[in-house]
This record gives C-alpha cells, sequence and structure tokens, in this order.
C-alpha cells in the first residue's frame, strides 16, 4: 500500500545523525542524500526520507502520528538506546512487552519531535 513515509526537519544534519545511529542499529543503511538536500533510507524495501518543509514553513511532528518500523525486541533495544544517544527523546512506556497485548513496543521522538515506533509481535 506505501511507497514510502516523508518526514520534514529544520535541521538535517540532527536528523541524519539520529536516523543513521538508529537505522545502523536494526542493520539498515545511512541515509544517500540526494540533490535536494533530502536523506534517502531504503532498507527491506522501504523507503524513508528526511526533508526540509518544501513550503518554507518551521517542521513539525504530527500530533498523534506515529510511524512504526517492524523490528525483533533485540533490535528494537539496540534501535531506541541508539535514538537517545544521538539526540532522540525516550517517549511513551520503557521499550518492553505490553501487558495484555501481543507486541514489544519501544518509542523515540527524533530531534524534530516526530514520534517513532518500534514493533514486533511476540505471542
Amino acid at each position: 500500500m506505501f511507497s514510502h513515509v516523508m518526514i520534514g526537519s529544520d535541521d538535517i544534519a540532527a536528523s541524519k545523525k539520529f536516523y543513521d545511529a538508529t537505522f545502523k542499529a536494526f542493520g539498515g543503511p545511512e541515509a544517500i542524500t540526494d540533490p535536494k538536500g533530502r536523506l534517502v533510507y531504503q532498507h527491506n524495501g522501504g523507503v524513508f526520507i528526511v526533508t526540509q518543509p518544501i513550503n518554507g514553513q518551521p517542521a513539525c511532528g504530527a500530533n498523534g502520528g506515529t510511524i512504526g518500523f517492524k523490528m525483533t525486541p533485540e533490535q528494537a533495544d539496540a534501535w531506541h538506546a541508539a535514538g537517545v544517544a544521538a539526540g532522540g527523546t525516550s517517549c511513551e512506556d520503557p521499550p518492553g512487552p505490553r501487558e495484555g497485548s501481543p507486541y514489544y513496543l519501544a518509542y523515540l521522538r527524533d530531534p524534530a519531535g516526530n514520534k517513532l515506533c518500534a514493533l514486533d509481535v511476540i505471542a
């Protein structure tokens, strides 16, 4: 259904540091920077792009929006730790299984405020 996900950032260098670290934690590559200065990540058939907003307005995280990445619990823990070390902020509950659900989850906000989730079905 999806061809790609694109998010905005006012600080591409901070975003590159954050996303290079978090993607490396689950086996993804560093960004390719395209001719327009956008960061392009391609992994397991998915494409994730970080760009300065085309309309010139400040970037902002979607209130209520979350972008999820599928990975194992071990990858999720490494992803979360790498994200915090690279300028992200932990949010929601700490990484781990969720009581009453079949999910292992970890949540971060990137330097621009976008909410991200690592998810695995463990039951």
